[in-house]
């Protein structure tokens, strides 16, 4: 009997990560997030429009409409970031971020940085090619273990 190889709880959950992203409804960039303690999911988030408003797919992006660049002016946008989405998701069901691991297909941004930090998550494990210096270092100062993840 062939045994498939059993994956790490990170590349585990960065998989799943990049099954929930699969729901995201933003027109330029697909994101999903899972937040997990003691190797249990307590949230997932993708990133799109919030509760009860139109979704990009359907409203249009305004980013592309501005013509605004990747990684700047995060908030001329319609859209909840995955980050944010899970941390929040677990808020609206009553469940603490205290001690999590947050796993997500890019690298967090400064905006998600923050919240992160005030959620009291504990690690981001994450891949992809985007990248924010400014939000990589407010981790590392706030003593928030990273690791990326390129096997996947």
């Amino acid at each position: 009997m062939t045994s498939i190889p059993r994956p790490s709880w990170d590349e585990y959950f960065l998989q799943l990560a990049d099954l929930v992203k699969s729901r995201s409804t933003c027109q330029r960039r697909h994101v999903g997030a899972v937040l997990v303690r003691n190797e249990r999911i307590i949230s997932t988030g993708y990133n799109g429009a919030p509760r009860g408003i139109d979704h990009c797919l359907e409203a249009g992006c305004l980013r592309k409409e501005l013509n605004i660049p990747s990684g700047q002016r995060y908030e001329l946008c319609r859209g909840v970031h995955a980050e944010q989405n899970a941390i929040i998701n677990a808020a609206y069901y009553g469940v603490s971020t205290e001690n999590t691991y947050l796993y997500c297909n890019e690298q967090p941004c400064i905006i998600c940085a923050r919240m992160i930090i005030n959620a009291g998550i504990i690690r981001v494990v994450y891949k992809g090619e985007f990248k924010d210096e400014l939000a990589f270092k407010l981790l590392q100062d706030a003593n928030i273990t990273l690791a990326k993840l390129d096997s996947l």
